[in-house]
């Protein structure tokens, strides 16, 4: 790819933790110059260890580092130099921890007319506005662990993915503010809610309700929409999911995998007698699906063109043949040498993926750099650098 979309629109980012790191680490592989702005002591996600351990390289792969004491006056002014070269500003702060250090949007709209400011926020404009946030919580509260789980026992859904979607749509408000610029020529402030970004996770449930006055149950005791939508053992103790969502899905099958009777049954003949037969057909269709292997069922049902997948563990998908396609995976250089393969942007742009060879920044590696790009003498980096 000669040039990537956003080359040449200079991001600076003052963000922690998954959401805004994420719209930053999306920003970077689209070219932008994405400037992480930390601490002296580092990002706190730096050092985290456990299901955190990969939240630094993960999202913050492909960005630049500078480290400011933004608690000093210099410190505050060599920020708002980087701010006036800037086209987008990201932060995921409370609202009164930006406003102390005069960060807000108020502030810097007055002062850089044309920044666009992308703020990640736990909640939006409302009676929760001021609340502290985290993903477990938004899923607790929009009805996300409770489908996802049981009445009993609520379950989060086992990634951040809300704040990683909190992230893509604070992507989707920067592009489409930077478009708005374009005619303009001013900036603006774009606002995403972790609570809000969770409550259109389960808008489908919700309509669900306004449409027919019954309330969704849990995803484990949902009625099935489908005659086949289930998970069957195989001869060699794997499992394997299986949907039959249409009528071609549902006569393809039966005749692949002999049960001609099924085709035949008058109670059998619309998709709603199928549903309603599902405790009797399908003891049926597990028993004889169990005499074959893994392998061999996979190639029967992707010849009749069945959506299927084996049941995966995130380490089984270093192995998928699809996953380590061209380009499926790319390599990261992590902070300490390590190469780490992850998976790429789920994007094609002009027919191909986007970057490889991506470096995890080390702390302040990019400081002299970017301070010597505003006008600093040596001298003066050095006065900065050594602040804290």
């Amino acid at each position: 790819m000669a040039e990537l979309p956003l080359t040449n629109v200079r991001v600076i980012e003052m963000t922690h933790m998954v959401m805004g790191p994420t719209c930053g680490m999306i920003l970077a592989q689209l070219g932008a110059e994405v400037i992480k702005v930390e601490p002296m002591i580092g990002d706190k996600t730096r050092n985290l260890g456990g299901m955190g351990t990969s939240f630094f390289p993960l999202f913050n792969r492909g960005k630049k580092s500078i480290t400011l004491d933004l608690k000093s006056e210099k410190g505050q002014q060599a920020l708002h130099k980087l701010l006036a070269t800037a086209d987008v500003f990201l932060e995921n702060f409370k609202d009164e921890t930006i406003k102390k250090i005069g960060l807000d949007s108020k502030t810097l709209s007055q002062k850089y007319p044309r920044l666009i400011i992308g703020a990640h926020k736990g909640f939006l404009s409302g009676p929760y506005q001021d609340r502290p946030a985290l993903d477990e919580v938004v899923q607790m509260m929009a009805g996300l662990a409770y489908m996802t789980g049981s009445r009993e026992r609520p379950l989060r859904v086992g990634s951040s993915i809300n704040d990683m979607m909190g992230g893509m749509f604070g992507v989707i408000g920067v592009l489409a503010s930077l478009l708005e610029r374009g005619i303009t020529g001013k900036g603006q402030e774009t606002r995403v809610g972790l609570f809000e970004n969770c409550l259109l996770t389960v808008a489908q449930h919700m309509l669900q309700y306004e449409i027919t006055s019954e309330a969704p149950p849990p995803m484990p005791e949902r009625i099935h929409a489908w005659p086949i939508y289930d998970i069957f053992e195989t001869s060699d103790g794997q499992r394997l999911f299986i949907g039959a969502t249409t009528e071609t899905n549902w006569v393809a099958f039966c005749r692949e995998f002999g049960f001609d009777e099924f085709l035949d049954d008058p109670e059998l003949q619309t998709v709603t007698d199928r549903i309603e037969a599902r405790s009797r057909t399908l003891p049926i269709i597990a028993a004889k699906l169990k005499q074959q292997s893994i392998d061999v069922l996979e190639k029967r049902i992707e010849a009749i063109g069945l959506p299927f997948a084996r049941i995966n563990t995130p380490v089984d998908l270093y192995d998928d043949p699809h996953v380590l396609r061209p380009g499926g995976l790319v390599s990261v250089v992590n902070t300490d040498g390590q190469i780490l393969r992850t998976p790429t942007l789920p994007l094609e742009i002009g027919g191909e993926a986007l970057q490889d060879g991506l470096e995890v920044p080390q702390l302040g590696a990019d400081s002299r750099e970017i301070l010597m790009g505003l006008g600093y003498s040596s001298d003066e980096c050095d006065e900065l650098l050594a602040h804290g």
